[in-house]
């Protein structure tokens, strides 16, 4: 994957409420409304300018508050396929991955805004150039193989249509981000088997190829 574009910079802690305005939810929970009201409390003038491709930087703890999906629905409506920050909150990276946004944890200290920035993404690891400046970034950990193929799918909805579950490549594990995003739902089966007296693992409502 390749991205060019041009750097929208925000600072440190933005949060969900933030990135859309709880106000702005109350009516309608479509990306495609809401992209205009994109970061307003934040900057007024954030959305207007967004134009697709443009690639979104951050400090630290973006995507804090709210676990919402929509924040990272409308940031991929308003045509934002990037987003790079020092770190984001857990609920945001796993709500952008599975909207096939691409999150790059780096630090973004150099970066500016108006810098031409082009993300070079080969399978698991990520490169960030800042053509402006004439600098390279590092992502600070490489992506599993099944996050990398999320991303391809364009998020995790099409992914789990064509394969019908998580898939393992070489690496032969299934990442962090798989075992968070369903270890409640594996304590919840667990609790059931117990207080009912049974030892036979339920099935349904389960997705196929996630160890519990």
């Amino acid at each position: 994957m390749r991205f060019c574009g041009t750097a929208r910079v925000v600072g440190d802690d933005v949060n969900t409420d933030y990135i859309i305005s709880s106000r702005r939810k109350r009516d309608t929970l479509d990306g495609a409304i809401l992209k205009q009201y994109l970061m307003e409390d934040l900057d007024p003038s954030c959305a207007a300018p967004v134009v697709p491709g443009n690639i979104l930087v951050a400090g630290k703890n973006f995507g804090c508050g709210s676990a919402m999906e929509i924040a990272a629905v409308v940031v991929k409506a308003a045509g934002i396929p990037v987003v790079i920050a020092c770190s984001f909150s857990r609920s945001f990276f796993r709500n952008g991955f599975n909207n096939g946004i691409l999150l790059i944890e780096a630090d973004t200290s150099r970066i500016e805004a108006g810098d031409w920035l082009e993300i070079i993404s080969d399978n698991q690891n990520v490169l960030v150039r800042n053509l402006t400046k004439n600098e390279c970034i590092t992502q600070q950990e490489p992506f599993n193989s099944i996050m990398n193929d999320i991303l391809e799918e364009g998020g995790i909805v099409p992914y789990l249509n064509k394969w019908g579950g998580f898939v393992l490549k070489n690496d032969g594990e299934y990442p962090d981000y798989v075992r968070r995003g369903y270890a409640g739902r594996s304590q919840q089966r667990r609790r059931s088997r117990l207080s009912e007296g049974s030892s036979r693992c339920r099935t349904s409502g389960t997705v196929r190829g996630i160890p519990s």
